[in-house]
């Protein structure tokens, strides 16, 4: 045997299957086969094709083989060394652990631990959104509906509800005034007015807008609160909240929604209540304002009206929490771009809603509102 050349006997155990005690023996590896020599001077034969490896695949294990069943013989042996002799004397007997896997085996395992929270965190903040697109831009409008009328329901209840119908008239007028001059893409509108005294507005998947009264109160004209609407109304028709809240959800969910299956509508109902604590992403929020006022534009609304909306909330001292502008992104760089794309604005304006008198509307609509810094009539252009 050279330097090079596996070693062929090793020193073993053997156990008969039949009492529990093991004889030492002399093992010999051959290519079919193992030999084996017990003290009394029997040898036995184990053929490979009748031997399995019951340990040995891990560091500092005994390398354990066993022949026949139901009370197998077994052979031990303590150095995992025979078991590379045998792959290096009879390599196509593939059945039993390689000891020079381990390394790599090792290497691949540490390689894993870094990689696995890398890979995690890619798909939380790519893979999970990049889904949560996709899918959401193939829902059906009627399976969003049914989670916008649950959230809703959820989030007001029937006596926060402002059913006078010169308020209502006032949403469903503007609402159709923005909506004549964009595609429907298969939503129905319904607007809802909440006796609330913070200043808010949401949407709900499906069409649903819900504002607060103190919200109208706070609007000098109609051209405020049409800026209000529009960016709300992009909202829904941009799915961002069907997205926002697919990203927290699971994949089998996503799949019955795209699907339409009534099964994952069941547990996104369940969570229905939570869209009332969602936040977009800045781009969502981006994307609103821009499609907004392109919105009152293509509708022949003045567009500054968004922009005297958000200066005039601006101007309040009142709690974080309570005003509209703390559920969108706060910033000066927000107003003076939606600044400057309404003065690049170039539309014929028709008067919103010219028979109303907006006072009387926030008498009917928000009875002991905020009142305005500036004058009822502020000019939003």
């Amino acid at each position: 045997m050279t330097a090079n050349s596996p070693r062929l006997e090793w020193p073993g155990r053997y156990f008969d299957g039949r009492t529990a005690s093991a004889q030492p023996v002399r093992i010999t590896i051959g290519t079919r086969g193992l030999q084996i020599a017990k003290p009394d001077r029997v040898t036995l034969w184990w053929d490979y094709d009748e031997v399995r490896q019951t340990q040995g695949a891990y560091a500092g294990e005994q390398v354990r083989l066993e022949r026949g069943a139901p009370f197998p013989e077994a052979l031990l042996v303590d150095d995992a060394g025979f078991l590379a002799a045998i792959h290096a004397i009879a390599p196509e007997r593939t059945g039993f652990h390689n000891p020079a896997g381990r390394s790599l085996r090792l290497k691949l395992t540490l390689l894993a631990a870094v990689c696995l929270p890398v890979l995690a965190a890619a798909l939380y903040l790519w893979g999970i959104p990049a889904m949560a697109e996709a899918l959401a831009g193939r829902v059906p409008v009627s399976w969003e509906e049914q989670l916008g009328r649950s959230a809703v329901g959820m989030l007001v209840s029937p006596e926060d509800r402002i059913e006078d119908p010169v308020c209502t008239n006032v949403l469903e007028g503007i609402g159709d005034r923005l909506l004549e001059a964009v595609p429907r893409q298969g939503y129905r509108f319904r607007y809802v007015m909440k006796k609330d005294r913070t200043i808010n507005a949401f949407a709900a998947p499906g069409g649903f807008v819900v504002v607060h009264s103190a919200l109208v109160g706070q609007s000098g004209s109609p051209e405020e609160l049409a800026g209000v609407l529009a960016h709300e109304m992009q909202h829904v028709l941009k799915r961002h909240a069907t997205k926002a809240l697919f990203r927290d959800l699971s994949l089998q969910v996503l799949i019955a929604a795209l699907t339409g299956d009534a099964g994952g509508l069941d547990v996104v109902l369940e969570t229905a209540g939570d869209l009332g604590k969602l936040r977009f992403s800045r781009q969502a929020e981006t994307e609103a304002d821009l499609e907004g006022l392109r919105m009152l534009n293509a509708a022949r609304i003045a567009p500054g009206g968004m922009v005297a909306f958000l200066k005039s909330l601006e101007k309040m001292d009142l709690p974080e929490g309570l005003t509209y502008l703390s559920t969108h992104p706060r910033s000066e760089d927000r107003i003076r771009q939606l600044e400057r794309l309404a003065a690049g604005m170039e539309v014929t304006q028709v008067p919103l809603l010219p028979e109303v008198s907006w006072e009387d509307v926030k008498l009917r609509c928000a009875p002991g509102g905020t009142a305005r810094e500036d004058s009822p009539g502020t000019d939003t252009q």
